[in-house]
């Protein structure tokens, strides 16, 4: 399982790495794309066998969090229609939102940014 979910993540990580050094994509743009990409095979139902395949190499990525919207908006859909879509989308992805922030602002009072 570790061996897949390395191989996985690498794969998607060399595909990012070969789109921003090939073309004008900045970081922002590959990692926004990457999002849709995972709310897309989130939406043809293949995300689920990808991470049932290789277990944390997919759910690590940013395409999980296209994933894990997807997944929220449609339960909240089902349970209270359409404005469930915002309210669950909002309640499911809150903590990986919450903990980008949180660790983006420890890190910047670690490190100190290139010029």
């Amino acid at each position: 399982m570790y061996i897949k979910a390395f191989l996985f993540a690498g794969v998607v990580c060399l595909i990012c790495q070969i789109v921003l050094d090939n073309t004008k994509l900045t970081p922002g743009h590959i990692t926004s794309g990457v999002t849709v990409i995972g709310a897309f095979l989130s939406f043809i139902g293949v995300y689920d066998k990808i991470v049932a395949w290789c277990g944390a190499g997919a759910t690590a990525l940013i395409a999980n969090f296209g994933h894990m919207l997807y997944s929220a908006g449609i339960a909240g859909y089902e349970e209270a229609g359409v404005l469930g879509i915002f309210s669950n989308m909002l309640c499911s992805s809150g903590i990986a939102i919450v903990s980008v922030v949180v660790f983006s602002f420890v890190f910047t009072l670690i490190f100190k940014p290139k010029d």
